[in-house]
């Protein structure tokens, strides 16, 4: 698993038909501090995540366990959202901050 941020949303309208009724976010990869790195993979969320928030996501065959994702070619998926996460007692992040 890895935190990410999400950045942005993906629309596409033409698609593999298995992938229908899947959301797809665009999420940048956070270092333990909070920090974005430069880069980003395209996720299926299945959990219902927005534009900002830090969420936790897996990648490669991993990806393909959720209910949303089983039998379905993607590579990455959002599995969760995070509320809050400490580093050695220090709070990085804090959602309702």
């Amino acid at each position: 698993m890895v935190i990410g941020k999400i950045v942005g949303t993906l629309v596409s309208t033409q698609k593999e038909e298995s992938l229908s009724g899947l959301r797809f976010m665009v999420v940048k990869a956070v270092d333990i501090d909070g920090e974005t790195g430069s880069s980003y993979v395209v996720a299926a969320d299945a959990v219902g995540a927005g534009v900002g928030e830090y969420v936790l996501y897996a990648s490669g065959s991993s990806a393909r366990q959720t209910l949303q994702t089983d039998k379905r070619p993607c590579d990455a998926v959002i599995m969760a959202i995070i509320d809050t996460w400490e580093v050695d007692g220090d709070v990085k992040y804090r959602k309702d901050a």
